[in-house]
């Protein structure tokens, strides 16, 4: 098991007359992620709030609305994660047909993921390769080695078409392309938040980070393209279709924001079965 304690502080100035906020930062809860000890602190206490649980997907919804001012907000937490893993070469495709209904959202075109638009692009790349794990690994191999990984390079409006395009892109770009062509494939592939442990601190300060999950066999298994976090670190946040669904936070109103802080740390020890994130050749899921 791993086992995280995640912090995390959120700093704006809020202008007249006040501002809406949807944050998705609290560690979703499912049934290889446990969350336990959790505090949040809000530094406008007459702000009116409220955390709304999403009842399928174990994931929370912090709706805030500001004061004009400065408003700080925190969360900690520790994530206890129990990953199901399985060999990759057993792990094939799900025909379309055999979907379960609440699979097939994440096998559209969505803001982000124009995979209708990919799809010609995607069978001459990847089609004639056998189906199964190793195909989806293929996908995520490509985005990495075809896609520079560099701070500030994208916007709010970046596409998985501008990032094939453009070969540069952050972690969310990353993770809107695979998902774009996944999609162009009818491989169900959908979009998570959470944080970058074991990221090179070169790149700068720790960060959320996105990372993408593909249906396979019975279950949601993950891929990281952009190759800057270490999976096994990886916990869930929220999970939607592409990145305007569960955006960290969704402003309404004058807002500036501070770069966020955030720190993950591992907790190791044998006796209580609590181990170090490492990179693995295993399929990992913890939907």
């Amino acid at each position: 098991m791993i086992r995280l304690q995640l912090q995390i502080e959120l700093s704006y100035t809020v202008f007249a007359p006040g501002a809406d906020f949807f944050f998705y930062i609290h560690a979703a809860h499912t049934a290889h992620q446990a969350v336990s000890g959790e505090k949040l602190v809000i530094s406008q206490p007459d702000a009116y709030r409220e955390l709304q649980q999403s009842p399928d997907m174990g994931q929370r919804c912090l709706r805030l609305s500001a004061l004009p001012g400065p408003l700080t907000v925190q969360y900690g937490a520790t994530v206890d994660i129990s990953h199901h893993t399985a060999d990759p070469a057993q792990i094939g495709e799900v025909p379309v047909r055999q979907l379960p209904l609440e699979v097939l959202p994440y096998i559209y075109p969505s803001r982000y993921c124009q995979s209708d638009r990919l799809s010609n692009f995607a069978m001459g790349q990847f089609g004639y390769l056998p189906q199964g794990y190793a195909r989806v690994q293929a996908i995520c191999n490509w985005v990495s080695q075809h896609v520079t990984f560099r701070s500030n390079s994208s916007s709010g409006t970046t596409s998985a078409v501008d990032t094939l395009i453009e070969r540069v892109g952050v972690c969310r770009d990353f993770a809107h392309l695979m998902i774009a062509l996944c999609r162009a494939l009818n491989l169900p592939a959908r979009f998570v938040t959470g944080t970058d442990y074991g990221a090179d601190p070169a790149l700068g300060p720790p960060d959320f980070h996105a990372y993408v999950e593909v249906y396979l066999g019975d279950r949601w298994y993950q891929f990281d393209p952009s190759g800057t976090a270490i999976p096994m670190g990886m916990m869930r946040l929220a999970t939607g279709r592409d990145a305007a669904d569960v955006a960290f936070a969704t402003i309404f109103g004058g807002v500036m924001s501070e770069q966020p802080r955030i720190h993950v740390v591992a907790l190791e020890d044998a006796a209580a079965g609590l181990q170090m994130p490492v990179h693995t050749s295993l399929a990992l899921s913890t939907a």
